[in-house]
């Protein structure tokens, strides 16, 4: 028994020592410290939310060294962002193969620039295909995690018991568990983050907000989204959106919630028609929409 207890205390100080070759520091000018991971040789990740501000921005590699940063790209609904600097010889992290399951050992890795990495240890509680996150993003995988986190460790590395990568380590996903940025949200959000800046999403241009609906309209849902405003010459324009209809259906997805239209607007509808489902005065009607790209701020 000792001799397994021993042998399974050096393989996890080996897959923390292995994945801290690809942690970092990320230091803001508040001065506040969180940690993001070597995506690709001279990029890093971090956690969106965790990132305090977008100047005076440096990031310490595991050699000690503390270089400068830019901010190549954010974005909230995933909590993901990307950051430009001279990563030197610092290894990018290895993405672990195979599916994610629940049970399954999970570590954390950050890292401070006084004690260096930072480790804490659990497993996954919650494993699903697909999650929508609360800020209208989507993340390819829903990874749970039942484990302690330090807040320095905001952005850092999740990995398996093998040191390798499983996602990062989410900020502002949820109010109450350990969420984890899976590696398709990665790929998917971080490539568009590095390259353009910015993720595309889908717009029809109309500002909205929740309202409920009667009962006695028997739609089939409790609420929708009230057109308040329509934008000239836009998507919904064009389709004969008007103020004050009721939008309670985007193709097959209800829309109960503006968060559900924004979730539902994701990058792969841009050209592409929808089949909108609505109320005005009373009556349900339908329509058809090209989904536009959402201009950048």
């Amino acid at each position: 028994m000792t001799n397994t207890l021993l042998n399974f205390s050096a393989d996890l100080a080996a897959a923390v020592e292995r994945v801290a070759g690809s942690v970092v520091t990320v230091h803001s000018r508040s001065r506040r410290t969180s940690s993001g991971v070597v995506w690709k040789a001279g990029l890093v990740l971090t956690s969106e939310s965790a990132l305090r501000g977008e100047e005076g921005l440096h990031v310490t590699l595991p050699s000690g060294q503390t270089v400068p940063a830019t901010l190549k790209g954010r974005d909230g609904s995933t909590d993901l962002a990307v950051l430009a600097c001279d990563t030197g010889d610092t290894q990018p992290a290895s993405f672990a193969t195979g599916g994610v399951k629940v049970g399954q050992i999970a570590l954390t890795v950050g890292r401070t620039r006084d004690t260096g990495p930072i480790a804490t240890f659990g497993i996954v509680s919650g494993a699903a295909s697909e999650w929508k996150t609360w800020r209208g993003g989507k993340l390819s995988e829903f990874i749970r995690l039942n484990l302690e986190i330090y807040p320095t460790s905001l952005g850092g590395a999740v990995s398996d018991a093998e040191g390798n990568l499983l996602g990062l380590v989410a900020a502002g996903l949820s109010r109450s568990s350990v969420i984890a940025i899976p590696r398709g949200t990665i790929e998917r959000v971080a490539n568009s983050l590095a390259t353009r800046g910015r993720v595309a999403r889908g717009y029809l241009g109309i500002g909205l907000q929740t309202v409920a609906v009667p009962a006695s309209l028997n739609v089939g849902q409790e609420s929708g989204i009230m057109v308040v405003h329509v934008e000239e010459n836009g998507p919904a324009a064009a389709a004969g959106l008007m103020l004050g209809d009721v939008l309670l259906q985007v193709d097959e997805e209800r829309m109960t919630s503006v968060e559900a239209l924004h979730a539902a607007l994701n990058s792969d509808l841009i050209g592409k028609q929808v089949h909108l489902r609505f109320l005005r005065g009373g009556a349900v009607q339908q329509a058809t929409a090209t989904v536009g790209e959402r201009p950048a701020k």
